[in-house]
């Protein structure tokens, strides 16, 4: 198929309602301001309020270097039927970790198949509108009570899962393909239990509050994706859309998710390399003229300081600054 616009206009995706409108209540313009760090932020939060249980990941090998995954058996799409994919989105769901995945199922074309190959809607908890990051407005297709089964679910950097979203990803795994998430969207997938004792990955800067939170959990630093069974992690960004890519190969061959890939103009070769974000795989060195948050590695910003022995301390979220009070013994510089 070569008219991309033809194309896109065929597909049997059920829209969910999209806009970006201005920003008027205090809740939309935390949405609206959200980045990355925010994300980060949301992270550090989930690892406070449980740091005094938690034993500290104090070096890389803890962490779990950079693997790749093992062989997993082709998919197999239903002959007479798309394959229903649903989103999970919440508050301040990220963008381009599920709208990167989105576009490559939806470009995703398989020839002389008469239906399309994926089915994509998004599902949330309640039906109101949610604000993902830039403040774009989703109005759900579905809710937790009322969406189709999923074959495969795809879980975004987004706001901490409630109960009844966590059984929902729990029970519809049981028949799930495939069950992914995006960049921190795996503090929710592990929030469910599981993850529990599997390998998994996330966003580079969230290596060490992930493992913190979850330490029965074997983070692999460096990984691009990885996937155990019917569960699937990516790093972050587009990590998810070579986790998309993994995901039409292993239903469809190699040759379909090339061709997907060029109909995109992605240039990425992450999809046929899980371990291929290896410069994330050993910590950032600091110095002394570059210090870095000592919870996590990542850039600091110098307003958030304490000190310790003598030795001035910066962080990059006020969360992590809180983790190091409470326990600074724990994160100082022998």
């Amino acid at each position: 198929m070569t008219d991309i616009n033809r194309h896109k206009s065929s597909m049997s995706s059920e829209p969910s309602s999209l806009t970006a409108e201005p920003l008027l209540t205090d809740q939309v313009q935390r949405s609206n301001s959200m980045n990355r760090r925010e994300l980060l932020q949301r992270s550090a939060a989930l690892a406070l309020t449980a740091v005094g249980s938690l034993a500290l990941p104090a070096t890389a090998a803890t962490l779990g270097a950079a693997q790749e995954s093992a062989p997993l058996k082709r998919l197999i799409p239903p002959v007479n039927a798309s394959i229903p994919v649903a989103f999970l989105i919440s508050e301040g769901a990220v963008v381009i970790d599920f709208c990167g995945p989105w576009e490559v199922f939806e470009r995703a074309s398989v020839p002389g198949r008469k239906l399309d190959a994926f089915r994509l809607y998004t599902v949330a908890e309640s039906a109101a509108p949610i604000l993902a990051s830039g403040g774009l407005k989703i109005t759900p297709t579905y809710t937790i009570a009322n969406a189709p089964a999923p074959k495969v679910i795809v879980i975004p950097a987004q706001s901490p899962a409630s109960e009844a979203t966590k059984a929902w990803i729990r029970n519809a795994t049981k028949s799930t393909d495939v069950t992914m998430s995006v960049c921190t969207g795996a503090f929710v997938l592990a929030s469910t239990g599981l993850l529990s004792g599997k390998r998994a990955t996330t966003h580079h800067g969230a290596y060490v509050d992930f493992a913190m939170q979850y330490p029965d959990i074997h983070v692999q630093r460096g990984a691009r994706f990885v996937e155990t069974g019917n569960l699937a992690t990516a790093g972050g960004l587009t990590s998810g859309m070579d986790l998309a890519l993994r995901v039409v190969e292993r239903y469809f061959g190699q040759d379909i998710a090339s061709q997907t890939a060029s109909l995109l103009e992605y240039q990425g070769q992450g999809w046929l390399n899980p371990s291929s974000n290896a410069e994330f795989a050993k910590p950032i060195r600091q110095t002394a003229d570059h210090p870095l948050c000592p919870i996590c590695g990542m850039e600091i910003d110098r307003s958030l300081s304490s000190t310790y022995k003598g030795r001035t301390y910066y962080f990059c979220v006020r969360e992590h600054k809180q983790i190091f009070d409470a326990s600074p013994e724990r994160f100082a510089t022998q």
